[in-house]
C-alpha cells in the first residue's frame, strides 16, 4: 500500500505541477519503476501502475508517449489499459511500438482496430509473431498490397481458406505476393493449384529456385499434375468442338445445305473443326483422315481431298495459304497440278489412304510394327 501512496503522491505533485517537463519525468520514473519489478508485481500492483500511467497519458506529448509504447511493448505483463490506450491512438509512431509486439493486446482489440484505423495500423499489426484466423480475415478485407505482402510472409499469421483464396484473387495482378504465398507451407493444396495455375511461367520458375528441397518437389509434383489435367481438358475441349462441329455440319449435309460456300465462310474465319468437318463431307472422306491430311506438309495432302470434293482453285488456295508456308513457285506447281489431277483419280488416292490408314490402325492395335505413311 505503500507503494501504491507513493506512486499516488508522484502522480498529483505531476498533474499539479503543471511542468511538461516535469511530466515527462515523472512519466520515465514511473515506468522505470514498473519495468524493475515487472516480473514480481501481482496483478493488484500492475492495476495501480495502470491507473497512475493512464493519468499521466492524458497530459504528454507524442514523443513522449512513443517512447513509453516502445519501452511497455515487449512487457508480457504489462498495464493493459495503457496498452490499449497506445495501441488505438490515431498516430501510427505512438500505436506502432505496442501493435506489432505487446501480449496484452487480445483478438478482440486487434479486430477493432484493424476495422477501424489506418493502412499503417493494418500493416503494424500485420508483422505481430502470432495472429490467428479472426484478425487475418478483417486485415485482408480491409488491407492494400503492403498489408496482404506483409501478411502472407508471415508464418506465424494463420489463414482461414478464405484468406488464402483472397490472397491468391489479388495475385492476379502481383507476382511478388504470388511468390510469398507459394513458400508458405500451410497453403491447402486446392488453393496452392489455384495459385500455380494463374501463375505465369517466370513466377513458377522463381518459386522453384527460393523454395526448399521439400518444397521444391510439393511444387513441381502440383505443376506436373496440373499439366496432366490441362492436358486432359485441352483433349476433352477438342473432342467436344469435334463433336460439335460434325453435328452441325453433317445436320446441314443432310439437309443439302452443305457446299463450297460454308467451307470457304470456315476457312475465313479460322474455324478449324469445321473446315475439317465440312472437307470431310464435301469428300466423302473419314473426318480423321482429313484432320491428319492437312496437318502434313505436302501440297497433295490437301490438294487430292479438295479435288475429290470439287473444289474450285480459289478456295483450294486459300485451305493451302492457311495450313502450309507456301511460296509463289509451289502455288503455282501445286495449281498446275490441281488442274492436271481428276477428279475420280483423287477419289481413288484418298480411299486407298483411308484403306492404308484402317490397316495401320489395326496394325498398331495388334502391336505390330507400323510403316511411315507419306502423302
Amino acid at each position: 500500500m505503500s507503494a501504491s501512496r507513493s506512486l499516488i503522491a508522484e502522480l498529483e505533485d505531476a498533474i499539479q505541477g503543471g511542468s511538461k517537463d516535469k511530466r515527462i519525468d515523472s512519466l520515465r520514473r514511473i515506468t522505470d519503476l514498473f519495468l524493475v519489478d515487472a516480473d514480481r508485481l501481482t496483478s493488484q500492483q500492475i492495476e495501480v501502475f495502470d491507473d497512475v500511467l493512464g493519468h499521466l497519458i492524458n497530459r504528454i506529448e507524442k514523443r513522449a508517449l512513443v517512447e513509453l509504447g516502445g519501452r511497455l511493448a515487449p512487457i508480457p505483463n504489462a498495464p493493459i489499459e495503457v496498452v490499449r490506450r497506445l495501441a488505438h491512438h490515431d498516430d501510427i509512431a505512438v500505436a506502432e511500438p505496442v501493435l506489432r509486439q505487446s501480449a496484452r493486446l487480445s483478438s478482440k482489440d486487434l479486430i477493432e482496430i484493424a476495422s477501424t484505423k489506418s493502412q499503417a495500423h493494418l500493416l503494424a499489426i500485420s508483422g505481430r509473431s502470432r495472429l490467428d484466423t479472426s484478425v487475418t480475415d478483417i486485415l485482408l478485407d480491409r488491407g492494400d498490397r503492403s498489408v496482404l505482402r506483409c501478411l502472407a510472409d508471415n508464418q506465424g499469421a494463420s489463414l482461414s481458406e478464405s484468406g488464402f483464396a483472397t490472397l491468391v484473387k489479388h495475385s492476379e495482378t502481383d507476382e511478388q505476393l504470388v511468390e510469398r504465398v507459394g513458400l508458405r507451407l500451410d497453403v491447402p493444396l486446392n488453393i496452392f493449384r489455384q495459385l500455380l495455375l494463374r501463375a505465369s511461367e517466370a513466377v513458377r520458375s522463381r518459386l522453384l529456385a527460393l523454395a526448399g528441397p521439400e518444397r521444391r518437389d510439393h511444387i513441381q509434383r502440383v505443376l506436373t499434375a496440373i499439366s496432366k489435367e490441362l492436358d486432359c481438358e485441352e483433349d476433352t475441349r477438342r473432342e467436344r468442338d469435334q463433336t460439335q462441329a460434325l453435328r452441325l455440319l453433317l445436320g446441314m449435309h443432310r439437309k443439302g445445305e452443305l457446299n463450297e460456300t460454308t467451307l470457304v465462310e470456315c476457312i475465313r474465319a479460322n474455324k478449324h473443326f469445321e473446315i475439317v468437318a465440312a472437307l470431310s463431307l464435301l469428300c466423302s472422306a473419314p473426318f480423321e483422315l482429313v484432320a491428319s491430311l492437312l496437318q502434313r506438309q505436302h501440297r497433295e495432302a490437301i490438294l487430292i481431298p479438295c479435288k475429290a470434293a470439287g473444289l474450285k482453285w480459289p478456295t483450294v488456295l486459300m485451305l493451302l495459304n492457311k495450313c502450309q508456308a507456301v511460296s509463289d513457285q509451289d502455288l503455282d506447281q501445286a495449281r498446275s497440278d490441281y488442274f492436271k489431277l481428276t477428279q475420280s483419280n483423287a477419289r481413288r488416292v484418298l480411299r486407298f489412304w483411308q484403306v492404308r490408314r484402317t490397316t495401320q490402325s489395326n496394325d498398331a492395335a495388334e502391336g505390330q510394327p507400323v510403316p511411315s505413311t507419306t502423302a
